[in-house]
């Protein structure tokens, strides 16, 4: 099917980018290092966020647990993620 527009026909036209998604995940992987543990930096994470919800006033706390209630903010759970 060749439809013709205001600068001539359209060509079809795709790219597979398969292997430069791989070359980018390898290139991330090489920057971050030998001496990088994805399991300290979870922990981390996870730390840092416990800590950024932590000694909330009641005010505080009422309306984090109403962005938590919607949605907006991730339970309190191993893996968790905030909805789409």
């Amino acid at each position: 099917m060749n439809q013709d527009n205001a600068t001539g026909p359209i060509v079809p036209f795709s790219i597979d980018l398969t292997f430069e998604e791989a070359r980018r995940r390898a290139e991330v992987v090489a920057a971050l290092g030998p001496d990088w543990d994805p399991l300290a930096a979870l922990r981390d994470e996870e730390e840092a966020y416990t800590r950024l919800y932590s000694g909330l006033d009641a005010e505080q706390q009422r309306i984090y647990d109403e962005l938590v209630a919607a949605g907006v903010l991730p339970r309190e759970e191993p893996g968790r993620a905030a909805a789409d």
